[in-house]
């Protein structure tokens, strides 16, 4: 089922969408602010968006923006009626559709199922990238391959996805549960084990010196990152 995620700073406005969209099946993430959006959208395959314009630390505008640096995913803007501006600089932007404050359930209902199947229909999520590099390591999703300084190596299906994860998210941490949960798809019961020995593999099919690793990084009591950058001299 598809994914929603609800920005807005009024938490009774949160509450009162999660029931309406709840209600149709619909698994919904909860964001107060801009950043907190930004970060869920790092974390979790998101199909559709619905956010205020008007909130502290970043509002809907920078928001807008930023999603649309990685993203194609419909963005639906809740509005006051006095936010004309906002609403036409909002759609320039990239949002696909805004509703305006107080709304109606019936017409937040069909206007998600509307964008969500325009979306599916153009084919969501055909932005997510298929050739992904970091430093000398590049991983190809078309054709399954991941090579080290040109040349490959060989993982197995499950240090695949991890690797992929890291490389979709370089730079954030993810907890050994997390990864357990997003590549096992399963309930992440003695997943930190699982999860360190995998890591263990990646580290010496892909790391120059495995006991200090240029790419995948412990962040002490959190767990694992990918750099987000790493020099193709530095593994020589």
């Amino acid at each position: 089922m598809y994914h929603i995620l609800i920005c807005d700073d009024e938490p009774d406005i949160v509450s009162a969408l999660k029931i309406y969209l709840s209600s149709d099946g619909y698994t919904i993430h909860e964001a107060f602010n801009g950043r907190e959006a930004i970060a869920i959208m790092k974390k979790e395959e998101i199909h559709l968006v619905l956010m205020d314009i008007m909130m502290p630390e970043m509002d809907g505008i920078q928001t807008m923006v930023k999603i649309r640096e990685d993203s194609n995913v419909p963005v639906i803007f809740l509005t006051a009626k006095s936010e004309d501006n906002d609403k036409v600089l909002g759609l320039m932007v990239g949002a696909d559709d805004y509703i305006t404050k107080p709304f109606n359930p019936v017409e937040v209902q069909a206007r998600v199922k509307s964008q969500l199947r325009r979306y599916m229909q153009l084919g969501g999520g055909s932005m997510k990238k298929t050739h992904l590099a970091i430093g000398g390591i590049e991983l190809d999703d078309t054709q399954k391959l991941v090579t080290l300084d040109g040349e490959s190596v060989n993982l197995t299906p499950t240090e695949y996805e991890i690797l992929k994860l890291f490389m979709e998210h370089p730079g954030t941490v993810y907890s050994p549960r997390e990864i357990y949960r997003k590549v096992w798809d399963g309930i992440p019961y003695g997943s930190e084990s699982t999860v360190a020995v995998h890591i263990r593999h990646l580290r010496e099919k892909l790391e120059y010196d495995p006991a200090n690793p240029r790419y995948l990084k412990v962040v002490w009591g959190q767990g694992y990152k990918m750099e987000r950058s790493v020099s193709f001299g530095e593994r020589e």
